[in-house]
């Protein structure tokens, strides 16, 4: 097992494990790791120090990791666990997704065809959320169903 410090496209930054790098490499080119703040497929392996044991103060690892961070340009890491909302930005986008998450049903993959059915008056019209590909939600678009995507995946496909 390895542990890889990772950042998305947004410059979150988080650690996860994986079996092996090439286990990363295969996961990553799927689209199976996601940012664990805004969920953006984005990901890529961040600069990191290796960690050993030397017997020495735990400090010094951390000053080498926080000059990595300095000279790669990124904003600087907050401290606190990532489960920790920093901005005002990822705060309301989580509220977001509690909200969704908790006041419309998750169709899954049916999404397009309860939508469908929604619109044409064959079942009630209630609040779904679910996964659609891309060509299939414009031509729900085009056909006049009112859909929007949403700045997050479903919590099945986060890490």
């Amino acid at each position: 097992m390895i542990q890889f410090t990772l950042k998305c496209d947004s410059h979150h930054r988080f650690e996860s494990w994986f079996q092996s790098a090439s286990a990363f490499d295969a996961l990553n080119a799927k689209g199976h790791i996601a940012c664990t703040v805004c969920g953006s497929q984005k990901v890529e392996k961040a600069v990191m120090a290796p960690r050993v044991t030397t017997g020495r103060a735990k400090s010094q690892p951390q000053v080498a990791q926080q000059s990595s961070e300095k000279a790669e340009g990124s904003p600087p890491a907050k401290d606190g666990p990532l489960s920790q909302t920093g901005s005002a930005a990822e705060q309301a986008l989580k509220e977001l997704r509690r909200k969704i998450e908790t006041e419309s049903d998750y169709v899954g993959t049916n999404f397009v065809k309860e939508a469908r059915k929604m619109h044409d008056g064959e079942t009630d019209v209630r609040s779904i959320h679910g996964e659609a590909r891309i060509e299939d939600a414009r031509k729900l678009i085009e056909d006049g169903v009112p859909v929007m995507p949403l700045p997050f995946l479903p919590n099945r496909k986060t890490n």
